[in-house]
């Protein structure tokens, strides 16, 4: 299994809202209603290079979004 967050990885998260899911793509790629967001997005940005376990804070202009790295695949 992965051990960090690259383009390409799948990212299982947790966050006060419940759990969420994201593919790490290149801008071309994207489809955020599908799943699948930039490694140029805030979101994106944020989670490359994280670990399982990890916590993250992802300023957003919503606010500040804190989650947790449930898993990478």
């Amino acid at each position: 299994a992965p051990d960090h967050v690259s383009i390409g990885s799948t990212v299982a998260l947790k966050s006060s809202d419940g759990k969420e899911a994201y593919t790490i793509v290149g801008p071309t790629e994207a489809s955020p209603r599908e799943g699948r967001i930039s490694n140029e997005s805030p979101v994106g940005r944020a989670l490359l290079g994280k670990k399982k376990g990890d916590k993250v804070t992802i300023s957003v202009p919503a606010g500040d979004m804190h989650y947790k790295v449930v898993s990478i695949s």
